[in-house]
């Protein structure tokens, strides 16, 4: 156990669990509402946290209010998309109620005073069940939050309910985010087409508007992916940034470095707000340091040396993306000091490299996972990751040695410059019928030298499908990334509503 925060757990009725094919029954005593909106000029649900946070602390807008309008939302599309899976409306009404009374008092307030948020289901979260998308925890109720959520409700966030996931993250397969307990999860977008995971019920419920952001992990993009589908911002932080204590799989192991967690949300200012939060180490995730975390305000755009590149030479882009990456270039020339076409070419590596590494135990890694929840039956996605046969030691040492001497390769190179640009994906967001093969995705490589990468929506497809603009970083160097994806969500427009709102 990880004793973070002891708080009142809460019971069976106090959070409200959906089946694979069952109805939700959202919003307990609130009232299910064709648009909900909490305005008081031009303040709703479709605000950023940054700017409720300050009007909730402001007195001019009811933390109460916007937690029940939240609730409503979900209540209005999560029968379309499937994003949230468990709700605690009875708790959250009672802090939401003490955020406002706070207020009221003139006590001291969090930055993100009164703030509802959604949390992917592979993190803990103390009272509220926890199944990870795997059979075996499917009432599993953990009596500790997760570092990352204890640490929002501690800033003052207000946990309003459970987002889908694949099993331990990584069992969607080419559904993006399905499991054997929720089923599918679907994009706000176009409910054809896939939310992308694993983090997809986060990232279609906060394009939805159901949440003012969320948590997602990245094991090879599984933060980038969703904010690349359902067109809203996210960020992989830097390996050794974020702790992942309470999450689903957790920190440790051959693959320690691989994974890490950060913010889903709508608009880019909400990503620094959340990562000032929730940075730093915990003394329970040896791998994380007490690096600085730089305020994308400060930095100087006119010095940065930029490299971009619009083709992996694995996956093909779309003309939609690659007009995308042209454009983009077009609105930072005149604002950096440099921007030159440059591709690492480690892709090339990364992809067969990777899977070596993570099949090199023939899945055993994953049997103990599956072991410790008591799942006997895992999910089609999963299975297919534990039926290999194990190499042998040196070998997999030789695999070990291989990797780091690729990652100061790629050091190397990018000592060259400051940022990336590169698409996210070489497509958008595809239909979930589509069994065609991709090649390959944009962001594994990334997971691999552990440098920090964001998505920011800047164009779409003629049907309407976002396309997200991937923004790579330097080692803790994610206040340059933060500070361009800002710039590139102001130029073009960013989150856009989707046509189910």
């Amino acid at each position: 156990m990880y004793p973070i925060q002891k708080d009142k757990a809460l019971g069976r009725r106090g959070f409200v669990q959906k089946s694979a094919l069952g109805a939700v029954a959202f919003g307990i005593g609130f009232p299910r509402i064709a648009k909900a909106t909490s305005k008081k000029g031009e303040l709703s649900i479709e605000s950023s946290a940054t700017n409720l946070a300050r009007a909730i602390k402001s007195g001019y807008l009811s933390s109460a209010e916007l937690l029940q309008d939240y609730l409503a939302r979900i209540a209005e599309v999560n029968p379309a998309i499937n994003a949230v899976v468990a709700t605690c409306p009875e708790r959250a009404l009672e802090e939401a109620k003490k955020a406002d009374a706070s207020i009221a008092a003139a006590k001291k307030t969090g930055p993100l005073h009164g703030v509802p948020f959604t949390i992917k289901d592979s993190l803990d979260t103390q009272g509220v069940v926890t199944t990870a998308g795997t059979l075996g925890y499917t009432t599993r109720i953990p009596d500790y939050d997760a570092t990352v959520v204890a640490r929002l409700r501690a800033a003052g966030a207000i946990l309003i309910g459970k987002t889908n996931t694949p099993e331990f993250t990584l069992g969607g397969g080419g559904k993006g985010t399905i499991n054997l307990i929720y089923g599918q999860t679907f994009n706000p977008h176009n409910t054809a087409h896939s939310p992308s995971g694993s983090s997809g019920g986060a990232g279609a419920i906060v394009a939805a508007c159901g949440s003012a952001f969320d948590i997602g992990s990245d094991f090879g993009g599984s933060i980038r992916g969703p904010a690349h589908a359902n067109g809203i911002c996210g960020i992989k932080p830097t390996t050794g940034r974020v702790p992942r204590t309470g999450h689903w799989p957790g920190y440790g192991g051959a693959f320690d470095a691989y994974q890490q967690l950060g913010p889903l949300t709508r608009y880019v200012e909400d990503l620094s707000t959340i990562m000032e939060i929730i940075s730093g180490p915990d003394f329970r995730d040896a791998g994380v340091i007490p690096a600085v975390l730089g305020d994308p305000i400060s930095v100087p755009l006119n010095e940065l040396r930029i490299a971009y590149y619009d083709n992996n030479e694995l996956s093909t882009p779309t003309d939609e993306t690659l007009q995308m990456i042209a454009d983009v270039i077009e609105v930072l020339e005149p604002k950096v000091a440099s921007i030159i076409e440059d591709y690492h070419g480690g892709d090339h590596v990364v992809y067969p490299l990777r899977d070596q590494i993570t099949e090199a135990d023939g899945g055993a890694w994953l049997e103990r996972l599956l072991e410790k929840a008591g799942t006997s039956k895992p999910s089609a996605g999963l299975m297919r990751r534990i039926n290999g046969e194990p190499i042998p030691t040196p070998d997999f040492t030789a695999l070990l040695e291989k990797q780091d001497a690729f990652r100061s390769k790629m050091a190397s190179w990018f000592s060259q410059y400051d940022i990336i640009i590169c698409p996210a994906n070489a497509s958008p967001s595809r239909r979930l019928d589509d069994t065609s093969s991709t090649g390959g995705g944009y962001t594994r490589v990334y997971n691999l030298t552990g440098w920090p990468a964001a998505v920011v929506r800047a164009s779409e497809a003629p049907n309407g499908m976002p396309i997200g603009l991937q923004i790579v970083g330097r080692p803790f160097k994610e206040d340059h990334v933060l500070a361009v994806a800002k710039e590139i969500e102001k130029a073009f427009g960013g989150w856009k509503k989707p046509d189910m709102l």
